[in-house]
């Protein structure tokens, strides 16, 4: 009986052992726990080399942030559950590009890709397993299933809430529904975390000590933050996707003549013989000389875009090569290559390289590949979640990461020819901080876009806030000024005729009616898109940071000021850069509430001087910038050009605020390949002593990209 009983104590010990987390520390400051048996194709499969260098460069970090040995475990019917107790002090951001939460605390997320949110559940385009807290530390599900968190919102029977004495006479009862059902949650000490049908997990955890390092760690892991072409910060237009050649031609010069600054030029579903899905064929009656169009565009300075999806209709020519590497269902009729299958990335780059991007396209929008529409249940736009895929992987997992894998197809193809690129991309997912694109809508909230830049700086991605038709004059600026603030300033009219500020009218617009007083709206935008062009230096230093150290170019509040508590809710203001802050004005407004953190802030407009730490009333007319300048900042501020060119060299006046203390510095470099990878950069310190300034370099670039004309004291 003994014996009997030592094996069964034996076989029992073996048994949890078997399931018991282990712990590695795999990078500075990151440690990888893993249970049971994942699956063997996790996002990690897809990610670049982290970047070792500007890891190790980070603040040391011995121990993890938590007793990593204390997350519960558990096998259930329906997949694996972890559970992390955590501080209820604690508030918790991220989830990746989140439409329209900041503060995820309290919350149910469900990680699923999506074309539109529903119930503000987690749905979105670039949804993450990722969350961070303000106790300095970030949690990584690294599964490209759909995984649930509870964010603390959901408590348990234990003996805190048996020993809970209720009053009665506390009680209330509500009469409607919007009370009776709108409560507050009670406040749970655990985030538990489900994924369905698996028989283990891996989550990755990130040490701060703060929100901002744990971002650095994170983006640095991910390969580090993708510097795009200069151009790639500048202003993109979209045609209407019906023009001809011509037509575009036309739209080009029209800029040119009346010098609005525009590096690319973004052609829409027209351009193709069939479109949904995609022959990837140029479409002879609209674009009958397609070489002789790219060369003339290209001439006039504007770098091309195409649209597309990778769904590929049966008339493409690689279609018949493609369908035996794509899923056993179509999308619109069309195969849907798998991107994870080397023959499917093959046939499919190669086609685009031959036929694309060696004849001088510069960039690609990759549209609909964010799976379904739920709004609509008869017009799901993607392949089922029981599809399968020659690679092995069914239509959940490719489901979430097949706008990444797009993305990296492509990439690949002007990384292979030593050009670097900005795309459009309309869905991704984990690791995504190398990719040198901006993801977008159809959705066109103003409020929502605003906060998904806030959320960009959680999630690794950069975030296209776009414009098409606006509402009245105020509408059409605010949101001109919305996307000067972000990482891609587009306008995208694919439906109209003519640019916005010419007519926001829908209607009108088709009938080429002009405004009464369009031209006050073109100098308008004009001035706009002017100013876009001279922060590109400053932009571009933003992006070369994210690069070598992680640091989101834009970010919320709570990132820079994690210890002031007003920070913790604010999803309307951001850090773009490192010195300026940007409150945009939404709905047409002239007026709004902006907090400014410690220290002194400056009115970008005005040059007033604001005493950090308060809350202001803040008007502005339709010629004033919604922007605030930190103080001490010395802001390089460049003459603005038409276009980027690879001979450009940008006139630079260093504006002054306060007293600077220590250098900016601006990143050098031909802005149009990968040599910066192999070192080919300078870095161009700029330093100001109170009297006069003084610029140095350092590096090895042979080229001069700044010239730095002047100093100017602006505010002291």
């Amino acid at each position: 009986m003994k014996k009997v009983f030592y094996l069964f104590v034996v076989l029992l010990i073996d048994f949890q052992t078997c399931f018991a987390q282990t712990i590695q520390k795999v990078a500075n400051g990151i440690w990888k726990i893993t249970y049971g048996t994942p699956e063997k194709l996790l996002p990690t499969a897809f990610k670049n080399p982290p970047a070792i260098e500007g890891l190790n460069k980070m603040q040391q970090i011995a121990s993890p942030p938590f007793d990593l040995n204390k997350m519960h475990f558990s096998q259930m019917a329906k997949g694996v559950l972890a559970e992390i107790k955590i501080d209820t002090s604690e508030r918790f951001y991220g989830f990746g590009l989140q439409t329209n939460t900041f503060d995820q605390t309290g919350m149910r997320r469900e990680i699923r890709t999506n074309s539109w949110t529903v119930g503000n559940v987690g749905f979105g385009h670039a949804p993450m397993p990722f969350y961070i807290s303000t106790k300095g530390y970030g949690v990584v599900v690294n599964s490209s299933r759909y995984v649930t968190f509870y964010m603390a919102s959901k408590g348990k029977l234990d003996e805190r809430v048996r020993n809970k004495k209720l009053n009665p006479k506390e009680q209330k009862i509500e009469l409607n529904t919007v009370n009776l059902y709108g409560k507050a949650v009670t406040p749970s000490d655990e985030v538990s975390i489900q994924i369905e049908g698996t028989k283990g997990i891996e989550i990755y955890v990130f040490a701060g000590p703060d929100m901002m390092k744990v971002m650095q760690r994170y983006n640095l892991f991910s390969g580090g933050g993708g510097i795009p072409p200069l151009w790639g910060l500048g202003f993109k237009y979209r045609a209407k996707a019906t023009f001809t050649d011509k037509q575009v031609e036309q739209t080009g010069q029209y800029f040119r003549d009346n010098h609005i600054p525009c590096d690319m030029m973004g052609l829409e579903p027209g351009w193709q013989t069939a479109a949904y899905s995609c022959s990837f064929a140029w479409n002879p009656k609209n674009f009958p000389t397609p070489d002789t169009f790219i060369s003339n565009m290209n001439n006039s300075g504007f770098k091309l875009n195409l649209w597309e999806h990778a769904y590929t209709h049966p008339t493409s020519p690689i279609f018949e090569k493609i369908a035996p590497y794509s899923s056993n269902y179509t999308v619109w009729g069309g195969a849907v290559p798998d991107f994870i299958s080397t023959n499917g990335r093959k046939i499919f780059g190669d086609y685009h390289e031959n036929t694309f991007v060696k004849k001088g396209i510069a960039a690609f929008k990759l549209d609909e590949c964010d799976a379904a529409d739920y709004n609509k249940a008869d017009r799901e736009w993607s392949f089922p979640d029981i599809a399968t895929f020659p690679s092995g992987v069914d239509g959940e997992h490719m489901r979430q990461v097949y706008g990444l894998l797009y993305q990296q197809t492509m990439l690949n193809l002007y990384r292979k020819n030593n050009t670097r690129t900005m795309f459009d991309v309309r869905a991704s997912h984990l690791y995504a901080a190398p990719y040198t694109a901006a993801l977008y809508s159809d959705m066109y909230s103003h409020n929502d876009f605003v906060r998904m830049i806030v959320n960009s700086g959680f999630s690794g991605v950069n975030w296209s806030p776009e414009i098409r038709e606006t509402s009245n004059d105020a509408d059409l600026i605010r949101r001109l000024q919305t996307i000067l603030m972000s990482s891609h300033m587009v306008v995208n009219c694919w439906y109209l005729n003519l640019p916005p500020w010419l007519q926001y009218n829908i209607g009108k617009n088709s009938a080429n009616e002009l405004l009464p007083n369009h031209k006050d709206l073109e100098q308008k935008a004009k001035k706009l898109i002017q100013l876009r062009m001279s922060l590109l230096p400053y932009l571009y230093a933003a992006f070369a940071k994210y690069h070598f150290e992680g640091t989101p170019p834009f970010r919320a509040l709570i990132m820079d000021y994690p210890a002031d508590k007003n920070t913790w809710k604010i999803d309307d203001e951001y850090m773009m850069g490192e010195s300026l802050l940007c409150a945009p004005f939404i709905d047409s407004s002239s007026q709004r509430t902006v907090y400014l953190p410690a220290g002194n802030w400056y009115d970008y407009n005005t040059n007033k001087k604001y005493e950090g730490g308060k809350s202001y009333n803040i008007s502005l007319t339709l010629d004033q910038i919604p922007m605030f300048v930190k103080d001490n900042t010395l802001l390089p501020f460049a003459e603005p050009v038409e276009y980027v060119t690879s001979s450009t060299v940008f006139n630079i006046s260093c504006k002054i605020y306060g007293n600077p203390n220590r250098a900016v510095n601006l990143f050098e470099d031909n802005s149009t390949d990968y040599n910066f990878e192999k070192g080919q950069y300078n870095w161009l310190h700029l330093t100001w002593n109170n009297t006069n300034g003084n610029a140095t370099r350092t590096g090895n670039f042979k080229k001069v990209l700044y010239k730095i004309t002047g100093w100017q004291k602006v505010a002291e």
